[in-house]
C-alpha cells in the first residue's frame, strides 16, 4: 500500500498494526481518539507514535519524554514529514 492510498481509505484495515491505525486516525483528523488507542500500550513503537502525538498536541515537554521512551529524538522535520515518515515506517 502507498502512501496516497494510507491518506484516502475511508476505513482502516483490520490487519494494521495499532500504530498504524492510530496514525490513519490522527491523518482523518481525530487526534484524541489516536492517543486513545495508542496511550496505554508498552513498547517503542507504541512509544514513538505517541511522542509524535504529544508534539503534535504542542506538548514538547511530554513528546521529548515519549521519544526518549521509543530510544530516539525529536526529529527536525515537520509535523506532515514525520507523520508521513512514521506511516512508511509501519506500512512495512
Amino acid at each position: 500500500m502507498t502512501l496516497v492510498e494510507f491518506r484516502n481509505l475511508a476505513q482502516p484495515q483490520t490487519q494494521w498494526s495499532i500504530e498504524l491505525h492510530a496514525l490513519w486516525l490522527d491523518g482523518k483528523g481525530f487526534w484524541e481518539k489516536a492517543h486513545d488507542l495508542i496511550d496505554q500500550l508498552p513498547g517503542k513503537s507504541a512509544a514513538r507514535v505517541h511522542a509524535y502525538l504529544h508534539r503534535k498536541e504542542g506538548d514538547q515537554w511530554n513528546a521529548d519524554y515519549w521519544y526518549r521512551r521509543a530510544g530516539e529524538t525529536r526529529p527536525s522535520v515537520t509535523l506532515d514529514q514525520e507523520w508521513e515518515d512514521l506511516v512508511k515506517r509501519y506500512l512495512v
